[in-house]
């Protein structure tokens, strides 16, 4: 028996625990059976998913790079990996309120690793669920709905592992009847892959400054449904990427439509954080851009599957934080791997999940166990990953500076000009600035916007898209979202800011109720809408939101998204 706080729990001791089922996370278990295997030994290792099962948490575009699959599992195509639709064909927008400049005859100014050849449109949740049963037949123990909810530490401070799979707590802090306190798993190395704002690496950031001479992080939120369109306006593995309309030049982001599979349509917007007007809505921003011209077309008559939404990385190579700590690292967007204008992220995390393995793995058997891995964070600045993310570093701060139209072209020049000094760019390297957070303007400086109603054909409400995601939580639990202070979002978020919370959550989480009369503002969080997307816990222009885990096995269950 483990006690921790007071509470005593079951222990299992394993050489590395994985908290995260994600790309990340499922490849460096892969490459320690491997290494493994290779070599003749042994070595334990467990992956821990609090969604209710590998994949129901993974939301991605997505065009994937197989750069780090060929690494991994040189004969996935045999194996049956699900990239089945290779890209045909890339297009470029700009869109204007009712038009479209079609620009991608500028496709070849490009630098090279811009062009999507070679990529695959694909459902990274179903990648996820292939690399789980790939990592099983090598003897990691794959465990869904299991959310690490706290840490376990050395006494001389250490990480020693994670506790998952506390269940039964009721909203006043009660055990229930079906109160189970949970697992200690121990490890001699703890990798920590939950993806982007995962809570256990912030606290460990904060923990151990891992961010101390680093950019903030810079985020954007994606939201994306899932449609099966007609035969006739369907075209395998087009990709097409759209700027301008309906954002405004000073809001950067833009859109994504993917064809891929049985007549599926990947269709989605990613706006950037650090946008400045409160009243903007991202989920609505969405919804009337399904009714462009250009783009109504290829969804009218189809039918919606599936709906989502997930907080993205975007602050790069200046962004990423230390990524090691006594004990254990981080990998994968849980320190930010994304390629900006590549829209791309999951090679990379594969690549540093396997990085990070091969030297765990050396560790282990020279018989070292808690300290840091130095020898991690070394490897990755040698990496294809950190040469990859060192040429588009700039496009990011010269996107935000310069707005759209100016600074999209700015950041192709430089992608140009370090591709051919190799890493050379004449503005150096940029900063990002303040947080997305503080990026937030107040209410008076900006006019509301007028979104249109939905028409249930084309765009939706929130409740009905929560719906298509399947999101349920246990009602009975505590809140998962925690105010710091609760007279904040009325007391001072909705007087400076309007209470943005309740714009930016994709989901009608966040509500700002008032009585008949008008009058006596209060406000609701409905955490059993809560998708996970942990926009709440970057925008909060008072940072006063903080997400957590749930009960192991909430939030949505995304089918092949």
């Amino acid at each position: 028996m483990a006690v921790s706080e007071g509470v005593e729990r079951e222990a299992m001791d394993y050489d590395v625990v994985i908290v995260g089922a994600g790309p990340a996370g499922l490849s460096a278990a892969i490459r320690l059976k491997q290494l493994a295997e290779g070599a003749g030994s042994e070595i334990s290792v467990a992956v821990l998913e609090k969604g209710s099962e590998v994949g129901a948490h993974i939301l991605s575009g997505a065009v994937i790079d197989p750069k780090a699959l060929n690494e991994l599992i040189p004969d996935w195509k045999a194996k049956g990996a699900p990239l089945e639709t290779p890209v045909t064909k890339d297009k470029f927008l700009w869109l204007g309120p009712m038009g479209a400049f079609d620009f991608s005859f500028l496709a070849p100014l490009m630098p090279p690793f811009m062009n999507n050849h070679g990529n695959y449109v694909a459902s990274l949740g179903n990648v996820c669920r292939w690399l789980a049963a790939q990592a099983e037949a090598l003897g990691v123990e794959v465990y869904p709905g299991m959310a690490a909810s706290e840490l376990v530490w050395t006494d001389d401070g250490a990480v020693a592992g994670v506790v998952a799979g506390v269940f039964g707590v009721a909203k006043d802090g009660e055990e229930k009847g079906d109160y189970q306190p949970g697992l200690e798993l121990r490890a001699k190395y703890t990798f920590i892959a939950e993806g982007v704002r995962g809570s256990l690496a912030k606290q460990l950031q904060a923990k151990f400054n891992l961010n101390d001479g680093k950019q903030p992080q810079k985020y954007g939120i994606g939201v994306k449904e899932l449609w099966q369109v007609k035969a006739e306006n369907f075209e395998a593995g087009v990709v097409q990427h759209t700027f301008g309309w309906p954002l405004t030049n000073d809001t950067g982001g833009g859109t994504f439509l993917y064809h891929f599979g049985d007549r599926y349509v990947s269709i989605g917007l990613v706006l950037h954080l650090n946008y400045k007007n409160p009243w903007l809505s991202p989920f609505d921003e969405f919804q009337r851009f399904k009714h462009h011209p250009s783009i109504s077309g290829v969804l009218e008559g189809g039918t919606r599957v599936a709906y989502g939404a997930r907080a993205i990385t975007e602050g790069g190579f200046q962004s990423v934080p230390k990524l090691t700590f006594p004990g254990g690292v981080l990998i994968g967007c849980s320190a930010g791997f994304v390629n900006v204008p590549r829209i791309k992220g999951s090679h990379n995390a594969m690549k540093t999940g396997m990085i990070a393995a091969e030297k765990a793995f050396d560790a282990i058997t020279a018989g070292r166990t808690g300290d840091e891995l130095v020898e991690y964070e070394a490897a990755y600045k040698q990496s294809w990953v950190a040469r990859e993310l060192k040429l588009v570093r700039n496009v990011k701060p010269l996107w935000s500076r310069f707005g759209t139209l100016i600074g999209v072209g700015l950041g192709g020049l430089d992608m140009w000009l370090n591709v051919i000094t190799g890493g050379w760019s004449p503005w150096g390297t940029l900063g990002h600035g303040k947080t997305d957070a503080a990026s937030t303007g107040l209410a008076k400086d900006y006019q509301p916007i007028a979104y249109p109603k939905p028409d249930g054909v084309l765009s939706f409400d929130k409740l009905s898209s929560v719906f298509l995601s399947a999101t349920n939580h246990e009602e009975d639990q505590p809140a998962h979202l925690k105010l710091r202070d609760p007279t904040i979002p009325i007391q001072v978020n909705l007087v400076k800011y309007g209470e943005p919370a309740r714009l930016y959550c994709p989901a009608g989480v966040y509500e700002v109720l008032y009585d008949e009369a008008g009058a006596n503002p209060k406000f609701q969080i409905n955490a059993q809408n809560c998708v996970h997307c942990k926009t709440c816990d970057i925008k909060d222009p008072s940072q006063n939101i903080t997400w957590t885990t749930p009960e192991g096995g909430g939030g949505p269950n995304y089918p092949n998204m």
